[in-house]
């Protein structure tokens, strides 16, 4: 059977590459908004970050995504954004455990 091939993507804050279903995809879309995609296919520009919680308040302590999408936020996206990472790393660990 031929081996499917894994999308790879960049997380912005580190900078190490990982497959695509590891990480949060964050987009800014054709109005300026940035908003965590869920989905992974929403349009517009998007960024990634690692299912970590020490890497998501790294993001928020630098203003990592302000500096990638040109734009200001507020604290409010980084706190939505560490609690969306903390629960998609404790389902991880969960499921993965369970196995």
């Amino acid at each position: 059977m031929k081996k499917r091939k894994i999308p790879m993507r960049k997380d912005i804050v580190t900078g190490e590459m990982a497959p695509k279903k590891e990480l949060v995809r964050i987009v800014r879309d054709s109005d300026g908004h940035v908003s965590i995609d869920e989905t992974g296919k929403k349009s517009g520009r998007g960024a990634y970050i690692s299912i970590n919680v020490e890497i998501a308040r790294k993001a928020k302590a630098e203003h990592t995504f302000e500096k990638v999408f040109s734009t200001t936020l507020d604290d409010n996206f980084y706190d939505d954004l560490i609690a969306y990472v903390d629960h998609k790393q404790a389902r991880k660990e969960l499921f993965e455990d369970g196995q």
